[in-house]
């Protein structure tokens, strides 16, 4: 499986107006704060155009908004990430920008990164963390909700996560279904805690049957009866309440607190180096190649052209 990008197709210019590849170079337009971006035109519709890379309209250098992320991923928050670009840039971003930056590039990078099949194990570890939300910041009340996240043990690639408002058979299901996909069957030991819930949910997506005649199992483990311990969803979940933990719960929509934890996967599959394989899940998880140090760029440019 090869993810990295055809160089014949970085060459081709395709009209977003007609589809026409029969094009050439137009000119260049000067923006104040993205230089030059070279133009193009359609020799069959006579339209002129500029390549959407991720970042089409966007009023901020690519650079700039990719250090925003990864600022923001790596623990420093919206305002202060404000802070850091009030110095070292003329026109500075709104920490409201720098967030809705986040979100838009988190849901753009993790539609191309969800479709990645991986090389699993033999052992996905599945857990649930439980976060506090404030729907309306007009009102007091606050929701609680769950995070529902699994991890391949031998590679610590994040498999499959999602935001919810429960953790009922239903949000269990979908994660488990993810699994089953991006592990393409290599998957035989399912962990998890003493939730029933999950005896149900790996029966209905892995199959009845397997489970019966031991082609899949499910182990589990309860820490408080002293079964043992899910060493490495645990480990996985103390670095995500690292980043979350400043937050002091969610603010506004779950959409966005759901976008929010996708980007953390991305940050935490294909960015940050692990400290026990010392290197990023994905350069044993998959066969994606990621030459470039500036790494959210390089899945922002990937990501828009698959």
């Amino acid at each position: 499986m090869n993810n990295n990008i055809d160089k014949k197709q970085e060459v081709k210019n395709i009209c977003p107006i007609c589809k026409s590849e029969n094009t050439i170079k137009w000119t260049k337009r000067k923006t104040q704060n993205r230089g030059l971006i070279q133009r193009y035109k359609c020799k069959d519709c006579n339209k002129t155009f500029v390549i959407d890379d991720g970042f089409f309209r966007m009023r901020n250098h690519p650079k700039k908004i990719t250090c925003g992320i990864d600022l923001f991923y790596r623990g420093v928050s919206t305002r202060k990430v404000q802070e850091h670009f009030k110095a070292f840039y003329p026109q500075n971003s709104s920490h409201k920008s720098i967030y809705k930056w986040v979100v838009k590039y988190a849901d753009m990078v993790s539609n191309f990164t969800d479709k990645l099949k991986i090389n699993s194990g033999k052992e996905i570890q599945v857990d649930e963390m439980e976060y506090h939300r404030r729907a309306n910041t007009n009102k007091k009340g606050v929701s609680k909700d769950w995070f529902i996240d699994s991890i391949d043990c031998q590679t610590r690639f994040m498999v499959g996560s999602k935001y919810f408002k429960s953790r009922g058979k239903k949000e269990i299901r979908e994660v488990l279904t993810k699994v089953k996909y991006k592990t393409e069957g290599y998957v035989t030991t399912i962990t998890t805690d003493g939730l029933l819930t999950y005896e149900n949910s790996i029966k209905k997506v892995f199959g009845y049957y397997n489970l019966k005649k031991g082609l899949i199992k499910h182990n589990r483990v309860n820490a408080s009866k002293g079964e043992g311990f899910n060493l490495y969803i645990e480990r996985l979940h103390n670095s995500i309440r690292e980043r979350t933990k400043t937050f002091r719960g969610f603010h506004g929509c779950i959409e966005s607190a759901d976008s929010i934890m996708k980007g953390y996967s991305i940050f935490y599959n294909f960015i940050r180096k692990h400290q026990s394989i010392k290197c990023c899940p994905y350069e044993l998880a998959t066969d994606l190649k990621l030459n470039s140090e500036n790494k959210w760029l390089e899945l922002i440019q990937i990501s828009k052209k698959n």
